[in-house]
């Protein structure tokens, strides 16, 4: 049988397509060594995903500005959100499909990753997939992280794929920008890479033009008063 490549994932649809890798994680010095061991895996899903019309971004909480007290961006009077927080909530409702990568905090997410995340409605991510992919520099490669994510993502409405992304110690498998060490089989890894993000590329394509015939948020219009209205019906209510 022949290995996916990600030359494949392409030639299989040609749909022009825009993905967002967010990066999970703020830590940018020692202890951890090498500082910054996702920026690596980041860089590697951009340089794996990106070919032929599909563009992709990566998105690093560290150039963003939260702030010290927490607002999501749907929290405030239209047009008045910050421009940083403005303009990557457009990215996000833009795109037709997420990587979320992310090291393991006690067996969950990382918070950096919650954080930037939890800024933004579900109403932006909604009817679109995702593709959870955790690393770490020991030997479990973040897969108890994966379990969280995938209740966290379905909750924000871009379901992951069934496929998943682990990489336990990542600095033995990633240069610095992404590409693959010369002391590991390159092409075992791009087709590990390939059959998660096959699985995307497929649903991004399917939901992109089932939105485009469908208008999903016209269908089941999204919560924008208050919490309530998730409610069951009640008869005093």
């Amino acid at each position: 049988m022949s290995r996916l490549t990600s030359c494949s994932i392409w030639e299989a649809f040609k749909l022009s397509m825009k993905f967002l890798v967010f990066l999970g994680t703020v830590r940018d010095s020692s202890p951890l060594s090498p500082p910054r061991l996702g920026l690596r895996v980041a860089r590697a899903c951009v340089a794996q995903l990106h070919q032929g019309d599909i563009s992709v971004e990566l998105i690093d909480p560290l150039d963003f500005d939260l702030g010290s007290i927490f607002k999501p961006h749907f929290a405030y009077t239209q047009g008045k959100a910050p421009a940083q927080l403005q303009s990557l909530a457009e990215k996000i409702a833009a795109a037709d499909g997420y990587v979320m990568v992310s090291p393991e905090y006690n067996h969950s997410l990382s918070p950096a990753l919650a954080h930037l995340l939890n800024h933004f409605g579900s109403s932006l991510f909604s009817y679109k997939p995702s593709a959870i992919v955790t690393y770490s520099a020991g030997q479990w490669g973040g897969v108890r992280a994966a379990v969280g994510m995938r209740s966290f993502l379905s909750e924000l409405g871009c379901l992951p794929v069934s496929a998943m992304i682990h990489i336990p110690k990542a600095h033995e498998v990633l240069t610095e920008d992404g590409s693959f060490l010369a002391s590991v089989d390159a092409e075992k890894w791009t087709s590990y890479f390939a059959r998660t993000f096959t699985q995307l590329t497929w649903w991004a394509s399917a939901t992109q033009n089932q939105r485009n015939a469908i208008d999903p948020h016209k269908l089941v219009p999204a919560f924008k008063r208050d919490p309530s209205q998730r409610n069951s019906p009640s008869e005093n209510s």
